[in-house]
Parts: C-alpha cells; sequence; structure tokens
C-alpha cells in the first residue's frame, strides 16, 4: 500500500468492465512503440548510425536505476563533450542537487557531505519515446509530493495512452499495478490503494547520434575489450572516484571563476525541473563506504546472458559490467590498508571526508588502497536458550506491565501549585522566566487564565531551589504539562513531587544471559526488552483520539550485570512505572509524527559494538544515564523509599 514498487512476477488478473486494456509484454522484449531498444532492464545499445536520446540514470538502495532530469542530463552531456573524464557538479543545475558530483571516469554518483557513491548511467531511448518528447509521468506520493516513475515504465505508459488504452497492467515489469487513464490513478492490486497519477511536459532530454570517441572510455583490457580485473586496476579505480569527486571541490573552492558552466543554460533561465519534490539521487545510506567496481548488482542489469560486449564503450554500460568475471567483490591484496567509511548516527560528516582524503594522499604517494564498506554493527548477542536466561540478582520479578495512566482528581491544579510555593510579599525588580513581564507587574497570563484566589500580580518562591514566579505563570505552567501531581522549575529543572510521563501501554522484561559486553568480560549481561504495540493516544498525547505507531519493537537494551549494572536496571524500571522511558512525539530518525521515541534516557541497543554510539565499551554510560536518570527525579534516594 506504500509508493511504487511491488511484488516481482506476480500473475496478471483480468479487469472486468475496462475494456481492452494493455499488459506490458515480457521485459528483455521489445514493446511496439517504445523504441525497440529496450532491452534487459531497458539497457539499449542502438547502431551508431541512429539518432537516441540520452538519459543519465543513478542507481538507489533497492537495485532500481532512477533517471536525473533532462535539465540536468543535457548538463552532464555538455560536461561529458568538453572533458570525457571530468566531474559534473549537479549543483550548477538544481540547487536541490548541490552535495553531488558525478565522476565521469568512473562512472559513479559521490555525495560530497557523506561520503556515499552511487553507481551512474548513460542509457539509451528511441527520440519517440517520452523522454525524447519531454512527458514525464508521476505518482503522488504520503507528502503529497510527485516523484517521476522510472523511466522504462515512464515509457510503457506513454505508450499505452498514446494508443486510448483504458488501462495498463504492470506486473510483467514487476510491479503489481494498475493505471486506469480514465480517473489518472494507479492502484495496488494486493491492497486496493489508490493514488493518483499525473503527465507533465518537461524539457525533453538530450539527443545524440552517432559513436562515441575512445576518449571517453574507461581502461580496458589489451585485446579483449573488456575492463582490466587485475587487483591494483581494481584498487586504483575504487579510489579514483572519490579523489576526483573530493578535488574537483577543492578546485571550485580555490578558483570559483573557473567553474565549468553548461554551455545550454548559461545566463539562461532554466526550464523548471518540476513542481513536487525531486528524488534526490542518492541520499545517505548509513555505514555505506565505496564499492570497489565489479560489486554485484541486481541481474537485470547486465547484459543478457552475462556476456560482456568487445567494443562497447564504458560509459554505455552499468557497474557490473565493467566487473564483469570478477565475481561479488574483488579481494584486496595483503598489505593493502583497507578504510572503512562510516557514517555514524548523529554526527557529522568527518568519517567518509577523512577516509577520503587519507585515500587520495595515499594514493598520491603511490600507496596503493582500499575504501571498504564499514563494518556491521553488532545489535544482538549470539542465541541463548530458556535453560541459560536467569533472573537478575537482586531485583525482583522478571516483567512489568504498565496500563492506561490513571488521573488524580483528589488535587487541584491551584492545590499543587500552592503545596510547593511560598508567597513573596515584596518581590525583586527581575524577569518572570515564564511570561519574561517583570515580577513586579502582574502575569503575561492576566485575562487569559484566571483563578479564584490567585491575583495576577502574586509572586511565589519554589520551597527547594528558591525560584520565583508569578503564581498564575506556574499554574499555566502546570496545566499545560502532565498534571500529574508534580512541578518542575522551568530553570533549575528541580522536581517537586514525582514526575511522571506519557509512556504509552506495554511490557518491559529483564533477565540475565550468559554473554559478556565489550568493555565487561568478567561480568554476564542484562539484557532488557521493552514492548510497546500501537494504540489511540490519550488525553495526555498530543494528538488525543489519533491512532499512534510504534517502530522497531521489542526493543533490545544492554547493561552489564555489575554493582552499578544492576542499580541502573532498579532505577530504570521505577522510571517505567513513571512512564518516564518512552513517548509520543516526532522520531529524529525518520521524522514520522506520532510514533512512540525514546523519552531523555539514553539506552545501550548494541550488544558487541560501538559503530553507531549505542554500544559499548562506553567506560562513561552507567554515570551519564544515572544523571539522566535523576533529571527526571528518578535517584536512589527512590531506591530507599
Amino acid at each position: 500500500g506504500g509508493g511504487f514498487g511491488g511484488a516481482p512476477g506476480e500473475p496478471r488478473i483480468p479487469v472486468p468492465g475496462h475494456g481492452a486494456g494493455l499488459s506490458c509484454c515480457p521485459p528483455g522484449m521489445a514493446r511496439q512503440g517504445s523504441g525497440a531498444m529496450l532491452a534487459s532492464g531497458g539497457l539499449g545499445f542502438p547502431p551508431q548510425n541512429l539518432a537516441r536520446v540520452v538519459v543519465w540514470e543513478w542507481l538507489n538502495e533497492h537495485g532500481r536505476w532512477r533517471p536525473y532530469s533532462a535539465a540536468v542530463c543535457h548538463h552532464i552531456e555538455n560536461v561529458l563533450k568538453e572533458d570525457a573524464r571530468g566531474s559534473v557538479v549537479l549543483g550548477q543545475v538544481d540547487v536541490q542537487l548541490a552535495p553531488y558530483v558525478i565522476d565521469l571516469q568512473s562512472m559513479h554518483q559521490f555525495r560530497q557531505d557523506t561520503g556515499t557513491m552511487r553507481p551512474v548511467r548513460r542509457n539509451f531511448y528511441d527520440p519517440s519515446s517520452a523522454p525524447g518528447k519531454g512527458i514525464v509521468w508521476e505518482w503522488e506520493n504520503d507528502n503529497s509530493s510527485w516523484t517521476p516513475y522510472d523511466m522504462d515504465i515512464c515509457i510503457t505508459i506513454q505508450n499505452a495512452y498514446e494508443k486510448q488504452h483504458p488501462w495498463l497492467d504492470l506486473s510483467s515489469l514487476g510491479f503489481c499495478y494498475l493505471i486506469y487513464f480514465s480517473s489518472m490513478s494507479q492502484m495496488n492490486r494486493q491492497t486496493q490503494r489508490k493514488r493518483r497519477l499525473r503527465r507533465r511536459m518537461d524539457l525533453a532530454y538530450p539527443l545524440t547520434m552517432g559513436s562515441i570517441p575512445k576518449s571517453q572510455s574507461w581502461p580496458v583490457g589489451t585485446s579483449t575489450g573488456t575492463p582490466c580485473s587485475c587487483p591494483q586496476c581494481l584498487l586504483v579505480n575504487s579510489t579514483r572516484a572519490a579523489s576526483n569527486a573530493i578535488l574537483a571541490s577543492q578546485r571550485r573552492k580555490l578558483y570559483p571563476g573557473a567553474v565549468r558552466q553548461s554551455s545550454t543554460f548559461a545566463g539562461t533561465a532554466l526550464w523548471p525541473v518540476g513542481t513536487g519534490t525531486v528524488a534526490v539521487a542518492g541520499g545517505t545510506t548509513k555505514g555505506e563506504g565505496l564499492r570497489v567496481p565489479g560489486g554485484a548488482f541486481a541481474p537485470s542489469q547486465s547484459v543478457p546472458g552475462g556476456v560482456p560486449l568487445p567494443g562497447l564503450n564504458n560509459l554505455n554500460r552499468p557497474g557490473t559490467q565493467r566487473g564483469a568475471g570478477l565475481g561479488t567483490r574483488a579481494t584486496v591484496p595483503p598489505g593493502v590498508p583497507a578504510l572503512p567509511v562510516k557514517n555514524l548516527n548523529g554526527t557529522g560528516p568527518i568519517h567518509p571526508a577523512l577516509a577520503g582524503m587519507t585515500g587520495i594522499l595515499m594514493c598520491a604517494a603511490g600507496l596503493p588502497v582500499c575504501l571498504t564498506r564499514a563494518p556491521k554493527p553488532i545489535l544482538h548477542p549470539p542465541p541463548v536458550s530458556k535453560s541459560d536466561i536467569k533472573p537478575v540478582p537482586g531485583v525482583n520479578g522478571i516483567c512489568r506491565k504498565t496500563k492506561k495512566k490513571h488521573l488524580k482528581k483528589s488535587k487541584t491544579p491551584e492545590d499543587v501549585v500552592r503545596r510547593y510555593i511560598q508567597k513573596v510579599k515584596n518581590p525583586p525588580d527581575e524577569d518572570c522566566t515564564i511570561c519574561m513581564e517583570r515580577l513586579v507587574t502582574s502575569s503575561g497570563y492576566e485575562g487569559i487564565l484566571s483563578h479564584r484566589g490567585i491575583k495576577p500580580e502574586l509572586v511565589g518562591k519554589l520551597g527547594k531551589c528558591g525560584h520565583m514566579y508569578h503564581l498564575l505563570c506556574l499554574l499555566a505552567m502546570y496545566n499545560n504539562g502532565n498534571k500529574d501531581g508534580s512541578l518542575q522549575c522551568p530553570t533549575c529543572k528541580a522536581i517537586y513531587g514525582e514526575k511522571t510521563g506519557t509512556q504509552p501501554p506495554g511490557k518491559m522484561e529483564f533477565h540475565l544471559i550468559p554473554h559478556s559486553l565489550p568493555g565487561y568480560t568478567d561480568s554476564k549481561t542484562i539484557r532488557i526488552v521493552y514492548d510497546i504495540p500501537t494504540g489511540i493516544q490519550g488525553p495526555e498525547h498530543p494528538n488525543p483520539g489519533k491512532k499512534f505507531t510504534a517502530r522497531g519493537f521489542p526493543r533490545h537494551c544492554y547493561l552489564p550485570d555489575n554493582e552499578k549494572g544492576r542499580k541502573v536496571l532498579k532505577l530504570l524500571i521505577v522510571a517505567w512505572d513513571r512512564r518516564l522511558i518512552f513517548t509520543i512525539g516526532t522520531s529524529n530518525t525518520t521524522g514520522e509524527s506520532d510514533t512512540v521515541v525514546w523519552n531523555e534516557i539514553h539506552h545501550k541497543t548494541e550488544f558487541g559494538s560501538n559503530l553507531t554510539g549505542h554500544g559499548y565499551p562506553d567506560p562513561n554510560y552507567l554515570d551519564n544515564v544515572l544523571a539522566e536518570l535523576l533529571a527526571q527525579g528518578v535517584s536512589e534516594a527512590t531506591l530507599k523509599d
């Protein structure tokens, strides 16, 4: 029911009442009217004397080739004519692609701020097809913006549209969708969900004719025409893309006037690329490094039969063909350093940048180097049998459950505020940090909030910390919070009463497993398992009555089984009972709203490594989490009570 992309190979079903629709012929065969050069995933090799439309495409993380816009393709072609081994700065044409550079020699797209690399290819289509006419077909995504279809699908839709077919079945292309032209909609045949689609006129893609100069080829073998697959060439090629792209970036910074501009668009206004959001080429893939040429991609991207075609220019072939005959990944010879490119959560681009620059410096010194994929985090321990799982010593039980919140109706907001403050007869002439009015004047909430017995000029001092506020301001702050009978000083965060949170109902389990965490080799491990199902938000949540999601549950967390680790566990149990571990809000990772998120008490979710920053070894973690618990009002004094 999500975006475009369904179950491949699903059998086609007839659609009653729609007349003679169109069912796509199997991939790899020519489709009438769409250009007979579409074979094997849309890659074409037309005769040299025929005109062809050029579409540049990049490989996304799902193994699908996504087209650049026509304006970007014109720019790439212009740079290609000037320097077939140069770099293309995509931000010169589309500001949304500012971080991206294409290295024409290695045929990779390089993202400068993260170090992410993706293969690109130069693809050909018939001039009479959709890209040659400047026709773009798009579907409406969940953000109400428009996403273009893959180019071969766009061409297929346009062919059916021109022949006035009422509907189109895309299942033979690997997608379980039906296109209805009368309603301009796309329907998922599994979920029956419909999305709008539209046909938009844009700039026509560039046209080319004749053979491509040999200077635009990659280095090839002496006689066979296939790329050299010796380890040394592979190592050099694996770093060349990063080197060229970063060096091009440095040249632009040092000599801004020397940046090459596209001759097609220089000094003129560009044709609008689109009205919705652009499918950004690449993005950040966590833990992704630089792929050695020859890495395995989807089988559909190779020449039929997997046989490389001699004499064909490498600019016109996907990355798999450049590494033909290598297997899935090139081996690194002994003694060659491997530099992992990291992408840590919450950190900047320094790690991939350092890896790339180190590779450049080592290459410049004549030393071989290979940028490798970063190691994967070890999230879970080895399998543990039920008989090996034991209760945690000194901790009662193995499970805690929370239910819906029960509000205490005995105390009114006025009673709560009066309980923790002392009235001040002669307040100082300073600001109330809630309403930002002077304490010697009336509260800024005068006229907005009124309660019996609380006049707007009354000032109170909190008992423990001594900070002063208008009573009406404290009342407004309390009413805007959880209304649980507790009060928290907005200046120093001191808590009065027992603070509770808005954690939705769920279950917390904890037990001992016979494995050790890195840095705690002499101790077993405490495993905590949180499980919260989806549900409906209550009155204390951001959108009462609306459904909330709970992604990634059950969540597994780990503590060392030592004295301090058991203390942290006991305090986490108190925090769980007070509904302080999770809350409902917007995810920092995905941007999804109305979902269950962590609530400022950090947990270690990575068992055997610390690649994400949420694992071990971390000698300061236990002290840090004790401080976070204290900030929520959960302290060792709580355990004594």
